[in-house]
Order: structure tokens, then sequence, then C-alpha cells
């Protein structure tokens, strides 16, 4: 009789680790397949909107001061040029077209403010970490960007986006600038595409997310201790 609840037992055991093994097979392609899914997010995703960043030429005080004098003139002149814009290729066009002059507005702000730095001003494609701008986080990858480097450009970057003109939004106005930066950002990208970037609702998926893996795994663990509990019973007898 023991022999044969002994062989049951062996034959419970196994297929508790196969089921666990198959839980961490499964946990493993569907952090792939999640993975796979996030990155053709991003590469949709940075095909509709150009990037601005100003980079200073170090994170002293100064350099970061004067980063943000030079983006305050750039953006008082190409405002009312890309406000309107209405596709990202008008938009480029526009940065294109106007980059000398814009070149030439770093260099004045440098040279005004008693620096010597050159100014390198170009629109490419460039690999970014992920950024937050308001309610807005853009994953890592690849992304369109017009980028102001200044100086030597080690410096921590200021950034915002372009097309849609999100620059010209007052992201310090808390819930009004937050609907504005949604209604620019939903004209251009899908539903699934706007919820990837939407940072108001990420601590709740993230945490939705987390107890649904919690309680799976905390299920796989009460059924082995379960498995070692009956081992137990058997040897006692």
């Amino acid at each position: 009789m023991k022999k044969g609840i002994l062989i049951f037992i062996c034959i419970l055991i196994i297929f508790v680790i196969a089921d666990n093994s198959n839980l961490v097979n499964g946990s493993s392609l569907s952090n792939k397949v999640s993975e796979q899914s996030s990155t053709n997010i991003q590469k949709s995703i940075s095909k509709k909107i150009i990037r601005f960043h100003v980079i200073a030429n170090s994170d002293t005080d100064e350099d970061q001061a004067l980063k943000l004098k030079v983006r305050d003139n750039v953006l008082a002149y190409i405002t009312p040029k890309l406000k309107n814009s209405k596709s990202i290729e008008e938009s480029r066009k526009i940065l294109l077209k106007n980059d000398a002059e814009i070149n030439k507005i770093a260099v004045s702000t440098v040279k005004n403010n008693g620096y010597k730095y050159t100014v390198k001003t170009q629109l490419s494609n460039e690999n970014f970490p992920i950024k937050s701008y308001g309610n807005i986080t853009l994953p890592q990858g690849n992304y369109e960007a017009y980028r102001i480097i200044i100086g030597s450009g080690e410096g921590h970057n200021w950034w915002c986006v372009m097309f849609p003109p999100l620059c010209f939004i007052d992201i310090t106005k808390g819930e009004v600038s937050n609907q504005q930066t949604e209604k620019e950002m939903k004209q251009v990208l899908t539903d699934k595409e706007f919820s990837a970037v939407d940072n108001s609702s990420k601590n709740d998926i993230d945490t939705h997310s987390s107890n649904e893996n919690k309680t799976s795994k905390d299920n796989k663990i009460q059924v082995k201790f379960k498995v070692v509990e009956v081992i137990k019973k058997v040897f006692k007898h």
C-alpha cells in the first residue's frame, strides 16, 4: 500500500516539476513576445514624431543655463513656423529649410553670453534612452531628431517633441497642458501607441501586472509545499 502511495507521489512530483517548467518557459516566451511588441510599437511611434534636443557643452551650472538660453531663442524663432504644421513631412521640410538660421541664432546666443563654443545643428536619426516630458514617456529606441549640440556636447540635454508640436505647450500648467499634449499626440498616434507613451496610467498598469505575476508564482509555490507535506505524512506512518 505504502509503495503504491510512493509511486503516486513520485508521479505527482514529476507533474509539478513539468508544470513549473512550462510556467518558466511560458513566462520566457511571454516576455519575448512582450519585448517584440514593445519594439514594434516604438518603431511605429518613431516614424510619426520628430524630437528636439538641445545638448549642453557640460553639466556645469553655467553650461546648463546657456543651453536653456539657446533653447529659448531657437524656439522663439521656429515656433511660428512649426506650430501649424499638419504632417511630419511638412515639419521636416521647415526644419531643413531653416537649419542655417537656427544655427546662426544658436551661435549668436553662445557668443553673446561670453562663450566660444562651436554649435552643430542637424536633423538625424539617433538612439535615445527612455525619456519623459510632461505626461509623455517615449520608450528607448531610434528616433528622428533635430539636435543642437553646443561645444563638446557632453552635458545633459533638454528635449521635447517638435512634431506633433509639443515644444510649444507649457508643461508647467499641469492638467491643462496634459490635455493639450494628449490632443496633439492622439492626432498622429493610434490609441495603442498613445497608451504606450502616456505615463499618467503607467503605475496602475505596472502594479496590476506585478500582482498577476505574484499570484501565479504564489499558487505554484503552494502546490510544491503541499507535495512536501504529503510526503512527510506518508513517512510518518
